[in-house]
């Protein structure tokens, strides 16, 4: 399609302003439900109703693990998917004209940790100035009303897509990615996607893979009057810590191997983010359990760097007496997925450059990122570019989790402004 004009231009991003209330106003809505994994279903049920309310013909299914199990983009999962919905809202213009596309975003929020340590309760959300406090209000709540509130400006004008949109309302980002995937698997595609995840107003350019693993160690529990006569599982396990640290910083080493990469200072980022283990204070532990999550570049395959994780824990077990007969057991339990480059000069990125110039008055930057997106699932298995661009925000995955509303609404211009040149418009 061609580019806008400058006086619809005027007119759309006009729009978006005049819209922009009523946004935050369904942000903070949305944000009210604590979409916490296995919890999506009550924010699901009012995306559903809203989107319905707007035109749009609606899908709504539980993700079903067997559709999806041999996909090579699918993460195991060891948890009931009987709440794990996905919510797709589509509209179709009279005649197909312009590019379709795909809005996507997720609704699943990470754990709030000690409520005690936020400034206000989390899924009461607070605006402050220009900032909406809250957990998931910038990850990503915030870009899935933008999403929406996009094709509403269009709507104000009298327009509407012409070429078939979708917008997609995920779960599972957090922690599998099986539910963008899942959207795939149902056969949504379109000529690009944008997800407006909290890039601080910035593309995306490439992107980290992820995996997540929990090793399990098996001790000899005695009394602590006889310790030396046991094998204590959680000493042990902290020696296994620290020896995946080592792995982690073999993996950066490597980063000279890895376009976009070089220059990061530790793009691959292992965390330890759960513990538990033993049964007594007064007992040698018999058991100590740890769940972790390590990135991976672009371009490794999640099952050979599974092997070389589970390749490095034995060498390390073989320097534990105890372990070296009994070595920990290593189960993948969630993410393993691989990373993704957006390659430059596709035509979806080029509108997204005028439409950022339009509603920004400065030029589109990109950058690299160290954490796992859903923009993996379009790339690599849908062979589509996919646009991860959104709002400026801090405190994601944290406490006094923001999003600058000033951000959002610019964002939301972009959107819109993309919508009118990729799609093209028609009149309602």
């Amino acid at each position: 399609m061609s580019p806008l004009s400058q006086e619809l231009t005027d007119r759309i991003l006009a729009a978006v302003d005049a819209g922009f209330e009523d946004q935050v106003a369904f942000t903070e809505e949305l944000s009210r439900f604590p979409s916490l994994r296995g919890q999506e279903h009550t924010a699901q049920d009012f995306l559903f109703r809203e989107m319905q309310a707007r035109g749009y013909t609606m899908d709504r299914w539980a993700i079903d693990v067997e559709a999806i199990r041999h996909h090579p983009g699918f993460s195991p999962v060891d948890v009931d998917y009987s709440n794990a919905i996905n919510v797709v809202g589509t509209l179709r213009p009279a005649e197909e004209k312009g590019r379709s596309l795909i809005l996507n975003g997720h609704v699943d929020v990470v754990p709030t940790g000690p409520e005690g340590m936020w400034t206000s309760p989390p899924f009461t959300p607070r605006r402050d100035g220009d900032w909406l406090y809250g957990r998931g209000v910038a990850d990503m709540k915030a870009g899935l009303a933008a999403n929406i509130f996009a094709v509403e400006a269009l709507k104000s004008l009298g327009y509407r897509p012409a070429a078939t949109l979708h917008q997609q309302s995920v779960v599972e980002e957090e922690c599998t990615g099986n539910g963008a995937l899942a959207c795939l698997q149902r056969g949504y595609r379109a000529d690009a996607a944008i997800i407006p995840e909290p890039e601080d107003d910035k593309l995306v350019r490439a992107n980290t893979g992820v995996i997540w693993f929990r090793v399990r160690v098996e001790g000899v529990p005695v009394h602590v009057r006889e310790a030396g006569a046991g094998a204590n599982a959680i000493e042990a396990a902290y020696e296994l810590i620290r020896g995946l640290r080592v792995l982690e910083e073999e993996w950066n080493g490597r980063k000279g191997d890895h376009r976009h990469f070089e220059d990061l200072d530790h793009p691959i980022n292992f965390n330890v983010g759960k513990i538990v283990g033993g049964d007594w204070a007064s007992s040698v532990p018999a058991w100590c359990e740890f769940d972790c999550r390590i990135a991976i570049y672009p371009g490794t395959r999640a099952e050979d760097a599974a092997r070389e994780i589970e390749t490095h824990l034995r060498r390390v077990s073989d320097g534990i007496p105890f372990l070296a007969n009994n070595p920990p057991q290593v189960i993948f339990n969630g993410f393993f997925a691989e990373g993704y480059v957006l390659e430059e000069g596709s035509a979806a990125e080029e509108t997204l450059t005028r439409a950022h110039m339009a509603s920004y008055r400065k030029p589109l930057e990109s950058f690299v990122t160290p954490g796992y997106l859903d923009g993996r699932v379009f790339v690599i298995y849908g062979e589509t570019p996919c646009l991860v661009y959104g709002p400026y925000s801090e405190g994601i995955h944290g406490f006094d989790e923001r999003v600058s509303l000033a951000s959002v609404k610019r964002v939301t211009g972009t959107i819109a402004l993309f919508i009118a040149e990729w799609c093209g418009l028609e009149a309602i």
